[in-house]
């Protein structure tokens, strides 16, 4: 069993030590791992090199079709592990592509990270939450909300960082805005849930979903599309305005702002 991991411009496996950008731990230092895959396929997706390979037909906006010897890189669990764990952060991002497709592997790679932790006693994460110092860190995996985390890897998982995809990324809503799913994710406290807006009309949709799944108060977040920080703070003008008056979070893109649109920040 080996993850399918994606690449960073060195053609070595996308894991990194870096500043969340978005959603609730926005500015927390943390690790992150970047899998390959997606079930998915968002027109404006950011990451189009985890998914788009020569061959996928899928529609895109930049029509990049990508090599996949290039992009992907595999490694075993136990391997991703010691990255991970040799980066020192006490706070794990585990992102995509869509990392759900690569459950079971995920849950073997947690396991080893908590077979290398040791109980010596420490402080707190930077959200409040207690943690021991050496222990397996914070985990949050980042998904699209389509697939079922098996129980293996669901105790292991912290937080889920939950971006159903409206209407406007292309997918068809059978396949990106699963009910029983979406059901589950609004049931669990450590679900939050991170809609990408290009529009204002893009809201009216949130509000529909907000009214049949009864996301938890402070649990939504609306976070402008844009890979470059113009269109961000543009969008964000009117973006926060909408947030006010419906009750929403507004996220930031920070990484946009500190680093660009590139690999492994």
């Amino acid at each position: 069993m080996h993850l399918v991991l994606a690449t960073d411009d060195t053609g070595g496996p996308e894991i990194f030590a870096s500043l969340q950008g978005e959603g609730p731990s926005a500015g927390t230092p943390v690790a992150f791992v970047r899998l390959s895959r997606c079930n998915l396929a968002c027109t404006w997706c950011d990451t189009a090199y985890t998914w788009r390979f020569e061959g996928d037909n899928r529609p895109h906006r930049d029509g990049i079709a990508y090599d996949r010897k290039a992009n992907q890189v595999t490694l075993s669990p136990e391997e991703t592990a010691a990255r991970i764990a040799a980066l020192g952060q006490n706070r794990l991002v585990i992102t995509g592509g869509e990392p759900m497709l690569q459950a079971g592997a995920l849950a073997a790679m947690l396991e080893h990270l908590d077979a290398r932790a040791s109980p010596r006693a420490g402080g707190d994460l930077p959200d409040g939450s207690s943690r021991m110092c050496g222990s397996a860190p914070f985990v949050e995996i980042e998904t699209n909300g389509t697939v079922a985390p098996p129980p293996r890897l669901d105790i292991r998982v912290d937080q889920y960082n939950v971006s159903p995809k409206l209407a406007h990324s292309g997918n068809a809503a059978d396949l990106a805005l699963i009910p029983e799913r979406l059901d589950a994710y609004a049931a669990d406290s450590r679900a939050f849930f991170k809609f990408v807006v290009s529009s204002p009309e893009d809201v009216a949709e949130v509000l529909d979903l907000q009214r049949r799944y009864r996301f938890r108060p402070g649990h939504v977040f609306l976070m402008a599309e844009g890979t470059d920080s113009a269109m961000q703070r543009a969008r964000q003008a009117w973006l926060a305005q909408l947030c006010l008056e419906h009750g929403f979070r507004i996220s930031d893109r920070l990484h946009i702002h500190l680093y660009g649109d590139k690999r492994g920040t």
